[in-house]
């Protein structure tokens, strides 16, 4: 699950990461109170969506259709991003005036862009230098993974293109922890050499490595993080994702759900316990696990088409969930054809073809259906759904099935 800038925030100031004074406001006058409870001369006003690239995207409202579609592949363009630093509470509420409710559109959101709710006003600050932090699970050897870099404020997979000897990796062992060595180790990787700035880098990585074990997070990206003219350390923003498979021990997270940012049929997956995502092609897939969704796309794409989506229906599905499954493919315009791929272990393909026979009574089928049992009761399964009278095309094996549904849709 992710979150938004300003609650990903106020979970890390609970655990003690450094960061400066700020508050969400949802309209012009909220954030011009909250400018003037924040104090100072300087703020910055920041459009809160699910995206990067805030400060070089475009609002669809300001600029032409060339600068939009330059702001989607992350070029600069004319007009004002979604970060704007303001001197006066005037120039506060006109900035927070332009942002809410309009569409921002940055390199993450593609040219349809992201409606803004929420603006974050934030206290300014005298930077001296802008570095890069991020905290994520290393699968490859199970621990915990610390990137940082000197070259901060930018897009963190250009550096790794282009110069990968700034980017540093540490790992932190579960069962031992963050120690003040390893603060000291990052420290100097950031160039910061100094008795006081080794000091800043331990406690700034310590408390940020407790809020990701803490709050269950899948990825904590800090950038910029920025060094101050007084040179304290201090996360300038804030990207947090929360692994989902630990919701249940967080329960007071489901309030920071923000359903405007999701897809409705993400949504929708979700209620019924399925791992949906959708995708730009027009081939959809319903699958049993995780690498076998992931096979099955490579080789739609392989044969020269696209799928529209993953789409995991989980090991041990009932038919609802499948009918579900069904129906939230159907729902989107964009499919052609429909391949239906499953190996029966835990799952039962009598289930499956039960599930797919309810959904069409539901919806109806109106492209072509390629369906490849395999495994348990997986005779039975194909029997059920050749005497149901749909226009079902069977497969045996994964090959055939992937040139069926392609033949299908670009036979249509």
């Amino acid at each position: 699950m992710k979150l938004h800038e300003y609650q990903a925030k106020d979970l890390l100031r609970r655990h003690g990461v450094p960061l400066l004074a700020g508050q969400a406001a949802r309209t012009p006058e909220e954030a011009v109170a909250a400018a003037e409870a924040i104090g100072g001369s300087v703020w910055v006003v920041k459009a809160q969506i699910h995206a990067g690239g805030r400060g070089m995207g475009r609002f669809k409202e300001e600029v032409s259709a060339e600068d939009l579609e330059r702001a989607a592949r992350g070029e600069a363009a004319g007009g004002k991003g979604g970060v704007r630093v303001c001197t006066s509470l005037e120039a506060v509420r006109a900035a927070a005036t332009a942002m809410l409710g309009a569409t921002l559109v940055t390199k993450q959101t593609g040219i349809e862009g992201k409606t803004v709710g929420t603006v974050f006003i934030e206290a300014g600050c005298r930077i001296e230098r802008e570095l890069y932090a991020s905290v994520l699970l290393d699968r490859s050897n199970h621990r915990t993974l610390l990137l940082v870099s000197q070259a901060g404020g930018m897009n963190i997979e250009d550096v790794a293109h282009d110069t990968p000897e700034q980017i540093h990796r540490f790992h932190v062992d579960p069962a031992v922890g963050f120690g003040e060595w390893q603060g000291r180790q990052i420290g100097k990787a950031l160039g910061l050499h100094d008795a006081k700035g080794l000091r800043a880098a331990t406690a700034f990585f310590a408390a940020l490595y407790e809020a990701y074990q803490a709050l269950d997070a899948s990825m904590l990206e800090i950038n910029p993080l920025v060094l101050t003219a007084e040179g304290a350390l201090v996360a300038l923003d804030a990207k947090l994702t929360v692994d989902d498979n630990a919701l249940y021990r967080h329960p007071e997270f489901e309030a920071l759900r923000d359903l405007h940012e999701e897809d409705p049929a993400e949504i929708e997956a979700s209620k019924y316990g399925l791992s949906y995502i959708a995708l730009d092609g027009n081939i959809g897939c319903m699958v049993n696990g995780a690498g076998l969704a992931m096979a099955t796309m490579d080789i739609i794409q392989f044969k020269g088409a696209r799928p529209a989506n993953f789409l995991d229906v989980g090991g041990g599905a009932n038919q609802s969930q499948v009918e579900a499954a069904f129906r939230i493919i159907t729902a989107d315009p964009a499919v052609k054809g429909i391949l239906v791929n499953i190996f029966g272990g835990i799952m039962k393909c009598d289930v499956i073809a039960r599930g797919v026979i309810e959904a069409v009574k539901q919806v109806g089928l109106q492209v072509p259906l390629v369906v490849r049992l395999s495994g348990t009761n997986a005779e039975l399964g194909r029997s059920i759904l050749a005497s149901s009278g749909l226009n079902v095309i069977p497969a045996d094996n994964l090959d055939d099935a992937a040139d069926a549904i392609v033949a299908a849709v670009q036979g249509a």
